[in-house]
């Protein structure tokens, strides 16, 4: 699919909902088509893609059938585009693929999964992050940033990044078990 291709659909999509042929929320994408087809030139068919409520292009690139999603949109499914034959999910709430890609990643299929800044910035994604690395788990997370939380700036939100330390942390050898003292008590 061509980055014209991809803006003429969107641009379609945005017709229909001025339209009022679309009678549900729609989050239309623009200005990362290149972006995102040197992204797809990684992704192979049997991969998993899970994406975010801004999910077209997403499933465009996958090789969904431009109809098919066509439909959806135009059924109110926007935000939550999935098609398990193309191995796509998508949700509208913000990092709530992020367990799923995850999961999946456990079960040993290869992941990709796409996240906005603001979504980037949560404790899901971090620990997401820390557990596929320390498992070396087949996963990749995609950070589509474009400096907004909705219509705020994710800057202005999460502020700057701390220039001081704001963790102590120390190690120890504890002396008793994770529960009890250490004896079995019959009560």
């Amino acid at each position: 699919m061509t980055k014209q291709e991809l803006i003429d659909f969107e641009t379609e999509i945005k017709d229909l909902f001025l339209d009022a042929k679309i009678r549900a929320p729609i989050h239309l994408s623009g200005g990362n088509e290149d972006a995102l087809i040197e992204i797809f030139k990684l992704i192979k068919p049997e991969d998993w893609v899970l994406s975010t409520h801004r999910s077209h292009y997403h499933a465009l690139l996958k090789g969904i059938d431009k109809e098919w999603i066509k439909s959806e949109i135009l059924a109110g499914r926007s935000i939550d585009l999935s098609n398990r034959e193309h191995k796509f999910l998508s949700s509208a709430i913000v990092g709530g693929c992020l367990p799923i890609a995850l999961g999946l990643a456990m079960a040993g299929e290869s992941v990709w999964v796409f996240v906005g800044d603001m979504a980037a910035e949560t404790g899901m994604f971090h620990e997401c992050i820390k557990y596929a690395g320390g498992h070396n788990l087949p996963i990749r997370f995609v950070v589509e940033d474009n400096g907004l939380s909705v219509d705020t700036p994710t800057q202005e939100v999460w502020g700057e990044l701390p220039t001081k330390p704001l963790i102590i942390r120390y190690q120890y050898e504890r002396v008793y078990p994770h529960i009890g003292a250490g004896t079995w008590v019959i009560f």
